[in-house]
């Protein structure tokens, strides 16, 4: 069954709600509406494309701007009355100069690890000179594994002291040279964050 034939278009009088969110980080982006057309040249065409209420035609976003949205994939919601959109957004998405149009320009907090994740895992394919991390990944897995048993006393230490910023630095710290580790190690934090699930699930039981 297509993406088209899973909408209720009657009980949506031709017009469906689609949530854009961004497929790296998840914020919600923005929204807009869809008819059949635009949601069937969503999908020739792999950039996001609405219907416009005000004009009456369809406006394929970044047409103006070349702040493209770049299709990731396509989901109906259970009542078939709702699609969510995940993209990849070529520049601000708001026509105000805004990452979103929500008012969530640093979305939330734990997002932006997703980001820097992305980052982490750029610098180890392509080892740009200049970068520390290259430097991390040039070393190799001693050096990494090193610097994480550092940064992991130095934050022991700084609990020792209370000292609030301190912690929150060293903790920082350790957390990016942990992210390191993962990536040279093929792994990534969806797993860990699956690992943690599994045992909060047990510990329910």
């Amino acid at each position: 069954m297509t993406i088209a034939q899973q909408i209720n278009w009657e009980k949506v009088s031709g017009l469906i709600p689609a949530i854009v969110q961004d497929a790296n980080d998840l914020r919600i982006l923005m929204l807009g509406f869809m008819n059949r057309e635009a949601l069937e040249q969503t999908v020739d065409t792999g950039r996001v494309t609405f219907f416009s209420r005000s004009r009456q035609t369809l406006w394929t976003k970044g047409d103006t701007s070349g702040n493209f949205l770049d299709l990731v994939s396509l989901e109906v919601d259970c009542d078939g009355d709702t699609i969510l959109i995940k993209a990849h957004p070529q520049g601000p998405v708001c026509h105000t100069g805004t990452s979103t149009c929500f008012n969530d320009e640093l979305g939330q907090p734990l997002m932006f690890l997703n980001r820097l994740e992305r980052l982490i895992k750029t610098r180890n394919q392509k080892r740009p000179e200049g970068s520390y991390t290259t430097t991390l990944f040039n070393k190799g897995a001693y050096k990494i594994a090193q610097k994480v048993g550092e940064e992991g006393v130095e934050l022991a230490l700084a609990k020792v002291k209370e000292d609030r910023s301190e912690i929150l630095n060293e903790a920082a710290d350790l957390m990016f040279h942990i992210m390191v580790l993962l990536e040279s190690s093929g792994l990534g934090l969806d797993e860990v964050s699956r690992v943690l699930a599994e045992r909060f699930k047990e510990s329910k039981r």
